[in-house]
C-alpha cells in the first residue's frame, strides 16, 4: 500500500515495504529519483537517456514483482508478457496520440 501527502513545495509518499526484497526497495528508490531527473531534465541527452532508463528500470520491476516468481514453475513467461503488452499498450496510446492526464 503506498500513501501520498502534498505539501506546497514536497511530496511525501509512503509504501509498506514488508513483503518487498532490498533489491525491489532500492529499485523503487532509483525510479523515484530518475523520474524526478527526467522531469526536470533542461537538456536533449539529459531528458533522452533519463527516460530510456526510467523505462528500464520500469521494466526491472515488472520483471521482479512477486506475481511472476509465484508462477515461476509454469510455463508461461509472465514477466515478458506482462512487458510485452505494457510496451504494445504505450506504443498503441502514443500512435493515437493518447495522454493520460492524472490530475485530482
Amino acid at each position: 500500500m503506498a500513501v501520498s501527502k502534498t505539501h506546497k513545495d514536497k511530496i511525501t509518499i509512503e509504501i509498506d515495504t514488508t513483503e518487498m526484497t532490498p533489491a525491489q526497495v532500492r529499485l523503487i528508490k532509483s525510479l523515484n529519483h530518475m523520474l524526478v531527473h527526467v522531469i526536470r531534465a533542461e537538456e536533449e541527452g539529459e531528458f533522452f537517456d533519463g527516460s530510456a532508463e526510467f523505462m528500464r528500470m520500469c521494466a526491472a520491476i515488472i520483471k521482479q514483482a512477486k506475481f511472476p516468481d509465484t508462477w515461476a514453475s509454469g510455463s508461461i513467461p509472465y514477466a515478458e508478457q506482462a512487458l510485452e503488452y505494457s510496451m504494445d499498450m504505450v506504443q498503441e496510446f502514443m500512435s493515437n496520440s493518447n495522454v493520460i492526464t492524472y490530475d485530482n
